[in-house]
């Protein structure tokens, strides 16, 4: 009934298309770290405007949040215009009071992963940030290494990490803002942390306040809140959405005008 082919052609086939594509993104015009709601909707804004995007994601599983919603009750909600978003998705949702949608998550989550990879958008899952590459008082790519690296004892994680470059980096790491952090660490930029709940402030500050925290490296979703110190939204998603959406656009506006793309000229900013 199969096809027989053997196990040394499987291999092969695993290790040659994985080298192929990953060889061809070690440069790229933007690295997004992080593969929640916010960075999958950066990845597909910009890989749909023609841009080599990659996307790393420290879980085997992409998504984050977005899976399971609040308290492990997988029903996501959003607040309008979300909806707008969640119908140019085709992630079917209902409206429960006024202004308020709600989602099933894996169906959200998988409609979202799909858009994002269906855009030629490509994810590096199960890879963890170790650093920025910093050149000209500008980040301009990561550091990476495996996620189990960091889980093994330290006596035997003598494992270097490599290097990706690219012309813009977003932080969509969540709550840590793990890229933010590491130019922290170093002194090079002064960030807050989250504050207490605030659906109603939350949402419409993460967005207005998503954009470039330091030259080459943009914040967006939840990172965005704890660099400035913004009350948290808890699990609502209308914000996250949106705020990837903002960042894609400005980075697709910049790279545009500067005239240097790593593929294809764009045809649209999304």
């Amino acid at each position: 009934m199969f096809a027989k082919i053997k196990e040394s052609q499987i291999s092969r086939a695993i290790v040659g298309e994985f080298n192929k594509w990953f060889d061809e993104y070690i440069v790229s015009d933007v690295i997004i770290v992080g593969a929640g709601p916010s960075g999958l909707i950066a990845g597909r804004d910009l890989a749909n405007a023609g841009f080599k995007t990659l996307i790393i994601e420290s879980n085997n599983y992409i998504g984050g949040g977005f899976w399971v919603g609040g308290y492990f009750m997988n029903t996501l909600t959003f607040r309008a215009p979300g909806n707008e978003m969640l119908d140019e998705l085709r992630i079917p949702h209902k409206e429960i009071e006024d202004g308020l949608f709600v989602s099933d998550g894996p169906s959200a989550c998988s409609k979202l992963i799909s858009a994002a990879c269906d855009s030629g958008v490509k994810i590096l899952n199960l890879t963890k940030f170790d650093d920025v590459v910093y050149r000209n008082n500008k980040v301009e790519g990561t550091v990476i290494n495996w996620s189990p690296v960091s889980a093994l004892p330290r006596q035997i994680t003598c494992v270097d990490p490599i290097a990706l470059e690219s012309k813009f980096v977003i932080d969509a790491t969540g709550h840590d803002a793990w890229v933010a952090k590491s130019l922290e660490k170093r002194g090079l930029l002064k960030i807050q942390t989250y504050g207490p709940m605030d659906v109603n402030s939350s949402e419409d500050l993460v967005v207005e306040k998503t954009g470039e925290i330091f030259p080459g490296l943009y914040a967006t979703g939840m990172a965005v809140s704890t660099v400035y110190g913004i009350p948290r939204m808890g699990p609502t998603f209308s914000g996250m959405l949106f705020s990837g959406r903002k960042a894609a656009k400005e980075i697709a506006q910049r790279l545009s005008q500067a005239g240097s793309f790593t593929t294809k000229e764009t045809a649209a900013v999304c």
